[in-house]
């Protein structure tokens, strides 16, 4: 489903149009405090698009009138004519090139039967950027000797999904997938569940504190210099919004849970994809 947008428009909706959907089969993130004294959405724009300036600029003037908070992270061509392609709170925005119309979901080339949206190179790209940032000694790692794939996970230790994930991490090794976990405590900064995964990352042993922590046992109170909050912040920034948020090594986002064989299936056929010629704008 694409959604189509003219502005003005209700502030609910603005709202909407830059926050993501929910994967299904992830635990969601609890909403976060807005900065005090900063409002969450401009006030409705002109029924007069900008006339102004190159289309980039129209862009990124669209999306300052429907939120000023939002950083607008990338701007460029889209693969559909006429729009811009527009990464701005970790959110893949298309923008008409007059600064009109905003697309958010999906847009379906027929010919090639994919989604440019979802296969957008720049998304990728941007998201890989900001998980490179997290050094490895910082991520707690699961491999096999001879790993075919590797893949990010944001996880939290209270998502049951998280923990279902986990739960088979011995099949995903075994399916030649080593798991990069990153901590997204979905509670929020300050909440138990961040202290708690700080507690995980302060181990010396932390694989097994977070084998046990998502196995439900209790978590011993440990406080450290430790990457939570840092890695939390990247998770934010590349649009996570709930728990667990899967990516491959070239920062194409996976989904939600997946059972083992179909994360193996959804590797391969990345992988196959990536030997085809790429359409402009669209991900290998």
């Amino acid at each position: 489903m694409w959604l189509l947008f003219r502005m003005p428009m209700m502030t609910r909706l603005i709202t909407a149009a830059l926050l993501g959907a929910l994967s299904l089969t992830a635990c969601a993130q609890a909403p976060q405090a807005p900065v005090a004294g900063k409002p969450m959405a401009a006030t409705p724009a002109s029924t007069t698009s900008a006339a102004t300036g190159s289309a980039d600029d129209r862009a990124r003037a669209a999306i300052a009138k429907l939120n000023p908070r939002a950083k607008v992270e990338y701007v460029g061509a889209a693969p559909l004519p006429g729009f811009r392609e527009v990464i701005a709170g970790g959110q893949l925005l298309y923008v008409s090139d007059d600064g009109r119309y905003l697309m958010q979901g999906a847009v379906l080339d027929l010919d090639r039967e994919e989604d440019l949206m979802q296969n957008s190179a720049a998304l990728a790209e941007h998201r890989r950027k900001l998980i490179a940032t997290i050094p490895r000694s910082e991520r707690i790692v699961f491999a096999p000797p001879d790993a075919k794939y590797t893949v990010t996970v944001f996880t939290d230790i209270e998502c049951g999904y998280c923990r279902k994930l986990h739960g088979e991490i011995g099949e995903l090794n075994r399916q030649g997938i080593a798991v990069e976990y990153l901590a997204f405590p979905r509670m929020g900064l300050g909440s138990q569940d961040h202290k708690d995964m700080i507690s995980v990352w302060c181990s010396s042993d932390r694989k097994r504190a977070l084998t046990d922590a998502k196995a439900g046992k209790p978590i011993a109170s440990r406080d450290c210099k430790n990457p939570v909050t840092m890695e939390f912040d990247v998770g934010q920034r590349i649009g996570v919004s709930g728990t667990p948020a899967i990516y491959s090594a070239e920062g194409v986002q996976l989904g939600g849970y997946l059972a083992p064989a179909a994360l193996r299936a959804r590797l391969d056929d990345l992988a196959a994809r990536k030997a085809r010629p790429a359409a402009g704008g669209a991900a290998p």
